[in-house]
């Protein structure tokens, strides 16, 4: 089992930034990806940024020229730099780690969520 926490969630003015960070703890062997996914009230969860081992990197287009992924392996943490905050980045923020085992199978795990609220 992997466990997820993360933090940095808060309330921000519109241009505003914040740093989202996950640590990831517990039966770790291999972490392919780590990632940033968010769900606003009344809507889907949706992808806002992913990060592999290999430091190849996603963007929502959303997002994109505003926000940055990084992570530390050796922490096994993976941040998200906010920059530019609207209010239609207001919501719940979940962390993914995509998880694979000595047998190479690989399985996904969430965070509890932080919440993220862009309001004047």
């Amino acid at each position: 089992q992997v466990q997820l926490v993360e933090s940095g969630g808060d309330l921000v003015q519109p241009g505003g930034s914040l740093r989202l960070s996950c640590a990831a703890s517990g039966s770790i062997f291999s972490i392919a990806a780590m990632g940033w996914y968010r769900q606003a009230p009344g809507k889907e969860r949706e992808l806002v940024a992913t990060i592999t081992s290999g430091d190849s990197t996603n963007y929502a287009d959303s997002v994109k020229g505003r926000f940055t992924i990084s992570r530390d392996n050796a922490k096994n943490t993976v941040y998200l730099q906010m920059t530019s905050l609207k209010p239609e980045d207001t919501a719940v923020y979940y962390c993914n780690c995509r998880h694979r085992n000595i047998w190479l199978k690989e399985s996904d795990y969430w965070g509890q969520g932080t919440q993220v609220t862009v309001s004047s």
